[in-house]
């Protein structure tokens, strides 16, 4: 006969909608949240209206209290708060604080974080984004116990989800958030009948994915191959996308595609960076002599737009490159 799962006492820690089928999940297995803690209320849009994130608005639709400190470290209130509570465990998902040591010791079982790589590869704050951007054929979710070095703490459970080979981060975001949220009620159950031990990671494994950078989609035809490109664009969904600049005017590209060399330009090696217009077609040359098709971009000032309209509104010079 199967037992049941221990109710756990629960302080359930995070921000964006990557966090909310975990804290789904946490109230269908049944376990008490006593305390939701969130980020602060934060403007969005063109018009920078103050707008709840998705975790505290899916913790009030379900009655749930809900906190959200400015800081968390030196707050005397916060602390008082979570310590009359006295958590059996912390459930941190992507909170996008930094969790301070009094909040690491407080709970017996401990703060249990899903971190959406297999660790000890891609810690930090965009392990999705980095994967797909490396051209990795597969990622997955790890849960862990936290401490206080970044993404640093013991091993618990880990899944492995393939990478498709158009799929962007933006899609791979939906899919790992899900998938994660179980593994996290699966972690709790363990830890709280003692049959997940567990493991440290092997730091000399260790890689990073640091926060992205606006830069980050800036396209460097003369540095990068083509697949290259085309990964980082894939990573790159929906922010910082991939840019370049056309006579001085920034050129956002939406879809892009690795192609083959354009007929025209056979025979001989192209400039990194040389525009090709074939067939009402849009190639770009780039590192290795590999080539890459902007499918639809968007030029500074104007709509986006697919490549045959784009070219129909701008005759580009037989020289024209990119960058």
């Amino acid at each position: 006969m199967t037992a049941t799962p221990a109710r756990l006492k629960l302080v359930f820690c995070g921000t964006p909608q990557f966090a909310v089928p975990t804290l789904q999940a946490l109230l269908a297995a049944g376990h008490e949240i006593a305390l939701v803690v969130s980020q602060p209320d934060r403007p969005v849009g063109r018009e920078q209206q103050l707008t709840a994130p998705p975790v505290k608005q899916t913790a009030l639709a379900a009655g749930l209290p809900v906190t959200q400190p400015e800081k968390i470290r030196s707050s005397a209130e916060f602390r008082a708060q979570l310590e009359a509570i006295g958590p059996d465990a912390i459930v941190v998902v992507a909170y996008g604080r930094i969790i301070p040591p009094w909040m690491l010791a407080l709970p017996r079982l401990g703060c249990i974080n899903l971190h959406a790589s297999l660790l000890p590869k891609y810690r930090g704050a965009a392990p999705i984004q980095w994967a797909v951007a490396m051209g990795d054929a597969f990622t997955g979710n790890t849960t862990m116990l936290l401490e206080e070095g970044l993404d640093t703490g013991p091993i618990l459970l880990q899944q492995t989800q393939e990478i498709g080979p158009e799929q962007t981060s933006a899609e791979l975001f939906e899919v790992l958030a899900h998938a994660g949220a179980p593994l996290v009620v699966q972690t709790l159950a363990g830890l709280a009948d003692g049959t997940i031990e567990p493991r440290p990671q092997n730091h000399a494994f260790a890689t990073f994915a640091p926060l992205l950078d606006r830069e980050d989609g800036r396209m460097d035809f003369t540095g990068r191959a083509a697949h290259e490109l085309y990964n980082r664009w894939r990573g790159f969904q929906p922010w910082p996308g991939a840019f370049t600049a056309l006579d001085g005017k920034k050129l956002i590209v939406h879809r892009i595609a690795v192609a083959p060399e354009p007929a025209s330009a056979q025979g001989h090696v192209a400039e990194c960076g040389r525009i090709c217009v074939e067939d009402h077609r849009l190639f770009v040359a780039c590192a290795e002599n590999t080539w890459i098709e902007l499918l639809e971009v968007q030029l500074e000032g104007k709509k986006r737009m697919p490549a045959a309209e784009f070219l129909r509104g701008n005759v580009l010079d037989a020289e024209a490159y990119l960058g």
